[in-house]
């Protein structure tokens, strides 16, 4: 286990955001990116616990958004898990490095990419 300050956490979700792409991030839609320290039980609803839960994506992927969508909708969500993260790694290095995999594959499922292509892509 790492231990990191929350600070020091939310520098490196802001270097994962980082890495990706200009022409993506561009086109992120009303999402806001999150740290939490633990996952709650209705996000842990259907995580593999040997892996635990490092980020969730809630909202509405931009290939699914509809006019109905737009009618004041609230920010879809991306949260990175603190504590999970933190227990799976061994240096920080490592976790800046998990970190910036969680966030491109959170960020996937904003754009509608599913675990299975994720997983096809080495992104799951």
């Amino acid at each position: 286990m790492v231990e990191m300050t929350r600070e020091e956490f939310e520098d490196a979700v802001s270097e994962g955001l980082d890495l990706v792409p200009e022409e993506l991030t561009a086109r992120m839609d009303n999402v806001v990116v999150l740290v939490e320290d633990e996952p709650t039980a209705e996000q842990l609803d259907g995580a593999d616990p040997a892996h635990g839960l490092l980020g969730i994506y809630e909202g509405t992927p931009l290939t699914e958004r509809d006019s109905w969508w737009e009618a004041g909708s609230l920010p879809d969500r991306i949260t990175i898990f603190r504590g999970p993260t933190l227990r799976m790694c061994q240096t920080p290095q490592e976790v800046v490095e998990e970190v910036a995999v969680t966030v491109v594959h959170e960020i996937a499922h904003h754009f509608g990419i599913d675990d299975q292509r994720l997983h096809d892509l080495g992104w799951a």
